[in-house]
């Protein structure tokens, strides 16, 4: 079937909006922590297993490792030794004014800043469970 079209049987939902992500973390509590520290954001959804925070339109949720495999299940969550295998991008006006405002909070990067032959200034950090995440700034 092809998603999208408008044949009889299709389905109707359009799939081009990312709404939420969710990232599997050993510690929810100190996750949050760094969540709130770092990017200034409050929690609009918390329990047991789970803390939610907006990005404007999207929404990160931090779910515990247990939690978590029940939710992939029977696909496996990989531990942070097997490596990144993606990174989320914030894009931001100044890049360098962004990275010492991370460092205020203690946040020590990955990488950068740097120029990137694309056009684009970046810089990464990870969350305290491994999770790249990027910042960017347009060069022009």
């Amino acid at each position: 079937m092809y998603v999208g079209s408008r044949k009889r049987g299709a389905v109707s939902a359009s799939l081009d909006s990312i709404g939420a992500i969710t990232l599997f973390v050993a510690d929810p509590q100190r996750s949050k922590v760094f969540y709130q520290d770092t990017f200034n954001l409050p929690v609009i959804h918390e329990d047991e297993n789970s803390a939610v925070f907006r990005f404007e339109n999207l929404l990160i949720n931090l779910l515990k490792l247990p939690a978590a495999d029940a939710l992939i299940a029977p696909a496996v969550v990989a531990s942070r030794a097997a490596g990144a295998s993606f990174q989320l991008t914030i894009w931001v006006v100044g890049v360098d004014t962004a990275c010492a405002e991370l460092a205020s909070h203690g946040v020590t990067l990955l990488n950068g800043p740097m120029d990137r032959e694309w056009g684009v200034r970046t810089a990464s950090f990870t969350d305290p469970d491994g999770h790249i995440w990027e910042l960017a700034q347009a060069l022009s």
